[in-house]
């Protein structure tokens, strides 16, 4: 696992786009997010995450793991909860589709709970669940 910064914005970048093809985004989008106060990035084998912390609450903007079920995404998970328990974080949030049984699962066994639903919020006219988590 390593702390990523805007030199590592093409590999998240790709990453990216192997695990989100239809919505990828680009160095530039990562270069432009690390680049603003309090976010950061983590990457391990064949993973990501991006973190903003603001105040006492911190988000996952995004998460996302190429090949799943090897304990990379609750790597991920236990290393964006430690970053945000040291900044002084009291709740953490992340969103994720409805239909991801697996993420939900994990979500779940790390703590969180869902805190609102958003109706018909992807592009596939899938629900978004948010997620929250006491630290």
């Amino acid at each position: 696992m390593i702390a990523a910064g805007v030199n590592h914005a093409e590999a998240l970048a790709l990453l990216h786009a192997q695990t989100f093809p239809t919505t990828p985004w680009d160095a530039a989008s990562f270069t432009a997010l690390l680049a603003q106060p309090g976010v950061s990035a983590f990457i391990q084998d064949t993973g990501f995450l991006l973190l903003r912390v603001a105040a006492d609450e911190a988000e996952i903007l995004t998460i996302g793991v190429v090949d799943q079920r090897r304990g990379t995404g609750r790597a991920l998970m236990h290393a964006a909860i430690a970053s945000a328990r040291s900044a002084g974080v009291v709740r953490m949030f992340l969103e994720v589709a409805a239909q991801n049984t697996a993420a939900r699962s994990l979500y779940a066994a790390l703590g969180f709970t869902e805190a609102g639903r958003r109706p018909a919020y992807y592009e596939d006219g899938g629900d978004a669940l948010l997620l929250a988590l006491k630290l």
